[in-house]
């Protein structure tokens, strides 16, 4: 059977570039690569083609010559790259992919990043506030420097990868990049270890920082600390650590963004007279006119009685909702005064409870919609 095009086989134009012959080599072989498709021939044999075009096309001299004559040109590659030729074009075009090119990897890595809940008082998330908090966490073994190595003493290259932390399998015509075995990936060995870190180049203990909180700060808000994190592997830098707010419920106040609310619990008789209320803000207390005849749920605004929010702006309003409260244990000269209020009151018909009264002629067009 006649080969096919290498240029039909890449889906390329003759003219493209290596970074187009590398996209579409990559495109091909990870569709088709055999441990994606086992027991699947069409799949092999259209991966296996795109092995051998790409090996021919990405090298400049092999090109020209196929250019030229065709695959005559090339005829020496016979069934297509030769398992050292593939072993370089796999490295290159998948080490892209899982994380590093098939070349040296350094075992130096950067410290994992910590995460710290910060419970704040609702005054203190407002106000801004410095709170001291304890975290467990590595940090650099100072006996060996984070080296792990005893001291006097220094981690060796590994035997096995040569200092490259990586190693290649062979697996017929295929060569698959591995971490080393024997270092597992760090690149060096230690003969003599230090004995406080026992090699680990880092310590667990228990630091205590201080946080600054900024005034007007919310719940779910972070703060970052670069380079509180834990202790970076090998020399690596430390991560950093993320302290999230979490505000407290407040026995007052609600927070909704930068307005307050607050439920304010009246007397009927203060509802019906009005009167002055002392409200709490958190500045302290204000006087709030409750006018006459106030409803149940009618809302008042303090206006910039909230919180000024942590990016700037202008602050927001304490919004108080009024509780008309029912009283309870009445004494009998209560319950006699309460019960000669009601007579005058059902004695001037239902002008003095205007939504009583529309309450109840709704309930009867309903009943009555309901007979009829």
């Amino acid at each position: 059977m006649d080969k096919r095009d290498y240029y039909e086989i890449l889906g390329v134009e003759r003219g493209a570039d290596s970074a187009e012959l590398k996209k579409a080599y990559r495109r091909i072989a990870m569709k088709h690569h055999p441990d994606r498709n086992p027991d699947n021939e069409e799949s092999e044999q259209l991966f296996k083609e795109a092995n051998e075009a790409y090996e021919v096309l990405s090298d400049s001299e092999k090109r020209s010559a196929y250019d030229q004559f065709g695959h005559a040109g090339v005829g020496a590659q016979g069934g297509g790259a030769g398992a050292q030729g593939f072993g370089d074009i796999f490295g290159d075009i998948f080490g892209d992919i899982f994380g590093g090119s098939g070349r040296s990897r350094s075992h130096v890595q950067r410290g994992a990043d910590l995460s710290y809940n910060l419970g704040l008082t609702l005054e203190e998330a407002v106000r801004g506030a410095e709170v001291k908090i304890r975290i467990p966490t590595t940090t650099v073994c100072e006996p060996c420097d984070g080296s792990g190595a005893k001291k006097g003493s220094t981690p060796e290259n590994c035997a096995t990868c040569n200092g490259v932390g990586q190693v290649r399998m062979r697996q017929g015509p295929f060569s698959v990049q591995q971490t080393c075995p024997r270092c597992q990936g760090a690149g060096q060995t230690i003969k003599d270890p230090c004995h406080i870190c026992h090699g680990r180049g880092n310590v667990e203990e228990t630091k205590t920082l201080s946080v600054k909180v900024p005034a007007g700060v919310d719940e779910g808000d972070r703060i970052r600390l670069t380079g509180e994190g834990e202790a970076g592997i090998h020399g690596g830098p430390p991560g950093d650590l993320y302290v999230q707010m979490a505000v407290k419920e407040h026995p007052i106040f609600v927070r909704d963004g930068s307005n307050l609310h607050c439920e304010i619990p009246i007397s009927f008789v203060d509802a019906a007279l009005g009167g002055d209320l002392e409200v709490p803000t958190l500045e302290g207390k204000v006087k709030l006119k409750i006018p006459s005849e106030t409803q149940t749920g009618k809302l008042f605004r303090l206006r910039n009685k909230g919180v000024t929010p942590v990016r700037g702006g202008a602050p927001g309003d304490l919004l108080c909702r009024v509780e008309v409260e029912t009283p309870v244990h009445l004494t009998k000269r209560q319950k006699e005064l309460l019960a000669e209020f009601q007579e005058i009151q059902e004695s001037q018909g239902n002008k003095q409870s205007p939504r009583k009264s529309s309450w109840f002629d709704g309930v009867k067009s309903f009943v009555d919609a309901l007979k009829s």
